[in-house]
């Protein structure tokens, strides 16, 4: 690796709910620079699930990313000529950005709705352990799991 490992930036907080997290969905959502759409996507999302399922928004929000996020995961490691499939635990950071970048997919994933209804429908089938989002997690862990004899091949 050459030169220095750059800096964490430190994210300034959403105007309305106050959250670091509801900023990350935000930027996630992000496309061509339109922030305000982002934005507008995510709160009419975060409102419209939080309203079905009678919960706080950020308790929504929060749960949903509980239950999306990933416990551990394969990562490729070559020893002697072989690769193998190595299952590692999944730091905090990572789990986040995994389980944001799952939901949008599997938003993306859905054919009719507009965008903020598709990604209400998404978050309130996270919420509850079902949709796509928690699909792609189950079989990470089944990979992670399959693969548990290269465990020894980790990097500690």
């Amino acid at each position: 690796m050459r030169g220095k490992q750059a800096k964490k930036r430190k994210l300034d907080p959403d105007a309305k709910y106050g959250s670091v997290t509801v900023s990350k969905l935000i930027n996630y959502i992000l496309k061509d620079g339109k922030k305000s759409v982002a934005t507008r996507l995510v709160y009419s999302s975060l409102e419209s699930s939080s309203e079905k399922l009678q919960k706080d928004p950020l308790v929504v929000l929060d749960m949903v990313i509980k239950n999306v996020g990933p416990l551990v995961e394969v990562r490729s490691h070559r020893v002697g000529g072989a690769t193998y499939q190595v299952p590692i635990e999944v730091s905090k950071n990572r789990r986040l950005a995994l389980a944001l970048r799952w939901l949008i997919q599997a938003t993306n994933d859905k054919k009719g709705a507009d965008f903020a209804t598709k990604l209400s429908n998404e978050m309130i089938a996270a919420y509850n352990n079902e949709g796509n989002a928690i699909k792609k997690k189950i079989d990470t862990h089944k990979m992670a799991d399959a693969n548990k004899a290269f465990a020894h091949f980790a990097k500690y």
